[in-house]
């Protein structure tokens, strides 16, 4: 099959270029045989990559990025690796009670299959985070959001904290916040510098990661081959983790809702600056709206900063012009300016954008796909601990090591197919901008 597209990220790679330049790549170059090939170097596929390390440490594994790694997707989200349902679609978050009792049990294991790998190779605190985050409520509506998810954890028997407008202030240094409803679960993450650990230490596992080596074409002929521009891999088992790119290698055909997320970081902030402002010097907080604005704070390599991450786009092309990154970028300054005025004068120093691919029934693109293929792709907009979860069951499911838990997402049904193309984008685009109009001071 032809490869259709390669993969486009507007913008830079923020948080990779806070960290130390990156080891030069190494390419694909010439004919290779493994005994598994695994495409996409991102959650999913490090996740699958370290879990057939565990099944089988004497085989020959290959993976293969299209660009560096920690510059694409897996590099660009904001950092949250979430254990609690995160359904984008609700109102609040949350679901049906015992499915959301399952989702809590499937992001507990990847996070907990994430912190292994953490462990192992030795990640800083800043990479991995285990602080939790807040649900920040900007509006009496916002507030009353929280209180209907803060009822919803209980009946589940999870533990939540909530805070009022001036612990809120104490906390974020701006009185923007009416509460915040604190949940202990999530890992922050500082997602480049995670990413280029993990890959960094599964190299010196002897697996072979081989970057700026994007795939063109993956044909079937007893084994598997994939071509690159300088190079092919043959392997009888294929992991794909490429997430909405699983369209591009021909699967998944009008099911999978190709989506843009937007961000901006601010230049590092003064030590006056940050005196000025107060605070914890580290925090995240995903609103209370769905469709409102995600703020963290950071301190740490790269100095004090501030991200701000809102607005989403539906683009089934998988690419947005700097048009379009010019656009939002006024949504952004608009929202750091309101929740900080007193860094009104503080500048973005980054904006960029990040794939997201969901399904209009929340399910992953999962499963074997065709003999020997194994697809571990649509997060619906939880790369961080859906890609981790994903990838590594990939890798069961393609060792014959069955599970409970391997077992549960495979029980799930197929992503449900999306209206005609011109429906899709007109119903879409209008569904989130209604929510964002709705979201109101929580945007």
């Amino acid at each position: 099959m032809k490869v259709s597209r390669l993969p486009i990220d507007p913008g830079p790679a923020a948080w990779a270029d806070l960290l130390p330049p990156a080891a030069a790549a190494q390419r694909l170059e010439g004919r290779h045989t493994a005994d598994w090939l695994v495409i996409g170097g991102g959650f999913a596929g490090l996740a699958a990559l370290a879990r057939l390390k565990q099944l089988h440490p004497a085989d020959k594994i290959i993976l293969l990025e299209a660009s560096r790694i920690a510059d694409g997707p897996a590099g660009r989200n904001s950092g949250f690796m979430i254990d609690l349902p995160h359904d984008l679609a609700s109102e609040d978050y949350g679901g049906a009670l015992n499915e959301d009792r399952r989702q809590i049990a499937a992001n507990r294991a990847a996070i907990a299959f994430a912190r292994q790998m953490a462990e192992e190779f030795e990640l800083p605190y800043e990479a991995f985070n285990p602080c939790g985050k807040f649900n920040a409520a900007a509006s009496a509506k916002g507030h009353r959001h929280n209180q209907d998810y803060a009822r919803h954890l209980t009946r589940m028997g999870e533990p939540w904290e909530m805070y009022d407008a001036a612990q809120m202030a104490e906390l974020t240094g701006t009185g923007y916040y009416q509460s915040g409803l604190f949940t202990p679960g999530t890992v922050m993450l500082q997602p480049a510098m995670y990413i280029r650990g993990i890959a960094r230490g599964l190299a010196s596992h002897h697996a072979l990661i081989l970057e700026n080596s994007p795939v063109t074409a993956l044909d079937h002929n007893g084994d598997w081959s994939a071509t690159t521009p300088s190079g092919q891999v043959t392997a009888p088992r294929v992991i794909l983790a490429v997430n909405g790119h699983a369209n591009s290698f021909g699967l998944y055909p009008q099911q999978l809702i190709h989506v843009f997320t937007y961000a901006s970081m601010t230049r590092a902030l003064t030590a006056q600056e940050v005196k000025t402002l107060g605070g914890a010097r580290n925090w995240g907080a995903t609103p209370a709206d769905p469709l409102g604005t995600t703020v963290r704070r950071i301190s740490g390599m790269g100095g004090d900063r501030i991200i701000i991450r809102n607005r989403a786009t539906f683009d089934p092309s998988m690419q947005v012009s700097e048009r379009r990154i010019r656009a939002v970028s006024r949504s952004h300054d608009a929202s750091f300016s309101a929740r900080f005025p007193a860094l009104r004068h503080v500048s973005m120093q980054y904006r960029w954008g990040g794939r997201l691919c969901l399904s209009r029934n929340n399910v992953a693109a999962f499963g074997e796909v065709m003999p020997g293929l194994y697809s571990a792709c649509c997060q619906n907009g939880l790369g961080t601990a859906k890609g981790t979860l994903h990838g590594m069951l990939a890798a069961d499911l393609a060792s014959g090591h069955d599970s409970p838990l391997l077992q549960q997402v495979q029980e799930q049904a197929a992503p449900r197919r999306l209206p005609p193309p011109p429906l899709a984008w007109l119903g879409a685009n209008a569904l989130m901008k209604w929510g964002e109009w709705t979201a109101g001071a929580e945007l």
